[in-house]
């Protein structure tokens, strides 16, 4: 809400301060041009000090308070009584920015302002000065009844106005607090879409780096032995290149169906089915192929819609990835899955020499993690007993 920036003053106090001058010259003039005139200087003084309360509004409420307290007594006294508007005024801004517990003492302490005004009012009209004009009224024993009357008035009219203030004030903080929601729902909103995001990410990463890394160390190797044999058994290098070929066009097909998955776009249409775990005896025949001897172990069946496929395909995948690329002196390596209606174990354990403490855990290791901690599993893995390396993947699959 704007205001007057040099006074402090929102728009409704510039709205109070313009209503209140112009009645103030309304009831001066009525009570300056008839014969009972007031003293002028009394309501300049209730005037000034009306102006004063306004301005003070917004620097110093309290003392704005206490003002608008003292002054009503004293306009009954000697002003035209107009400044009983200010404390109504007062009492309502109140309760439209305090607790509950301060509107309702600052109503007691308008209510005390409002019965001494009263009492003096009541005497006023009877021995002056002139109030608006008006005669004086000669029934001098009435006058309890009028301060009962003037003081049933300025009551009522106080408890309207801090009802309708309190009113007011929690309809604002209903709206802050909704405001404030919102605020902080969009801020959950936003963390969480960064959230989704990076773990986005991290996915997209993860499946690039087990198609390509698999993929690549297959090519390296399979390359690797048709050079070797290219000059002594060139048919077999032949077959050897044909293969590299294969899983160079095979990696190209399953990198498409992840751009295409990343892009939001239907992978029904894509040529490349996702791999799952029916797929895991083509892999380890490729894996063979590459000069690793592998050899599958497979126990109980799993739905082939089962998302979990992915999972496991991914996770011996990388499996034996590693065991391509770091193991020496390969003599076996062997695939276990054992599928049961709670959990699949995966187990890949090769022997060959004696493993030295990797110095970089690469992602691999790292990957198979991450996809295990989706399905509340379990990774084991380090060197086992008399050379080679195993890792012991265990997914909970039980009401997925």
């Amino acid at each position: 809400m704007t205001g007057h920036p040099r006074l402090g003053l929102e728009r409704s106090d510039i709205l109070v301060l313009v209503a209140y001058t112009a009645l103030s010259v309304a009831f001066g003039w009525l009570s300056l041009e008839s014969s009972l005139a007031t003293p002028w200087w009394s309501l300049t003084v209730s005037f000034v000090g009306g102006i004063a309360t306004i301005l003070l509004v917004r620097r110093n409420p309290v003392a704005s308070f206490i003002g608008v307290l003292v002054l009503l007594p004293v306009s009954f006294a000697g002003g035209s009584g107009l400044e009983a508007v200010l404390l109504v005024v007062a009492v309502s801004r109140i309760g439209t920015i305090a607790r509950p517990r301060r509107v309702w003492t600052a109503f007691a302490l308008a209510v005390a302002s409002s019965v001494v005004a009263a009492l003096v009012l009541s005497f006023r009209v009877r021995t002056g000065p002139p109030l608006l004009g008006l005669a004086l009224r000669a029934d001098m024993d009435a006058w309890p009844l009028d301060w009962l009357s003037i003081t049933v008035v300025i009551v009522a009219a106080l408890l309207i106005s801090t009802l309708l203030g309190l009113n007011v004030g929690h309809r604002r903080s209903e709206l802050r607090r909704l405001e404030e929601r919102a605020e902080q729902l969009r801020r959950e909103r936003d963390q969480e879409a960064d959230l989704a995001a990076a773990a986005e990410r991290e996915r997209i990463s993860r499946e690039m780096h087990d198609v390509i890394a698999h993929s690549l160390s297959v090519m390296i190797a399979v390359a690797d032995g048709a050079q070797a044999t290219a000059e002594s058994r060139p048919d077999e290098s032949r077959r050897a290149i044909g293969r590299v070929a294969e899983t160079g066009r095979r990696t190209l097909a399953e990198m498409r169906r992840l751009l295409t998955a990343v892009r939001g776009e239907d992978t029904s249409r894509s040529s490349s089915a996702r791999p799952g775990i029916d797929q895991i005896p083509a892999l380890v025949e490729e894996f063979r192929a590459a000069g690793l001897p592998v050899r599958l172990e497979r126990t109980g069946t799993l739905d082939e819609e089962a998302v979990v496929g992915l999972t496991i395909y991914r996770i011996v995948q990388e499996s034996l990835t590693n065991t391509l690329r770091h193991a020496r002196d390969v003599r076996e390596v062997v695939v276990r899955l054992t599928v049961t209606d709670r959990d699949v174990s995966i187990v890949v354990e090769d022997r060959s020499a004696p493993a030295a403490p990797p110095l970089d855990p690469g992602r691999g290791l790292v990957g198979i993690r991450e996809r295990a901690a989706f399905y509340d599993g379990s990774v084991d893995a380090g060197p086992r007993p008399g050379g080679g390396w195993r890792i012991v993947v265990r997914l909970q699959t039980e009401d997925r």
